[in-house]
């Protein structure tokens, strides 16, 4: 039995997903049957490297058409943040460390992509943050240690 927890994504994550999942279906599954079937007309299927492949892609195809599927059905679209004052998952947030700046925005952990400035909300960092406010100083672990991270701007 699945627990059904709910994804967060941007309105842009969402169309992304659907069109995945629309590619998936109507292009790689079309594919896949076609190797298959090439594979099958190969002969023995027990040594056929080409038909086990195909085998596999088919099952990873299936797999991600399932776990897109159930991601639709919990998903929680990501408005930016809201205007109370606190850090929420949509929220844009100007970070002040050491000597530095730094502005992330936290998303769902689909869309993460730190390199982007996008902290997933499950992250350490991200749950660190949600629910403070302007002023906040905040202790992160790191693998370094404990860096204190100053809550400058929340957008």
């Amino acid at each position: 039995m699945s627990v059904d927890v709910q994804a967060y994504v941007t309105k842009e994550g969402l169309q992304k997903l659907k069109e995945e999942l629309k590619e998936l279906k109507t292009v790689k599954r079309k594919e896949i049957a076609w190797r298959i079937q090439e594979a099958k007309e190969l002969g023995d299927l027990s040594e056929n490297a080409e038909y086990a492949e195909a085998k596999n892609e088919q099952a990873f195809i299936e797999g991600r058409i399932i776990e897109i599927e159930n991601m639709l059905k919990n998903v929680a679209v990501i408005t930016s943040g809201q205007a109370d004052g606190f850090v929420r998952v949509g929220s844009t947030i100007t970070l002040k460390y050491d000597s530095s700046e730094r502005q992330y925005t936290i998303v769902g952990s689909n869309e993460a992509d730190p390199s982007k400035g996008l902290i997933s909300n499950e992250s350490p960092l991200g749950q660190a943050f949600l629910g403070c406010k302007v002023g906040d100083t905040v202790d992160v672990k790191v693998p370094a240690g404990v860096v204190k991270y100053k809550i400058v701007a929340i957008k």
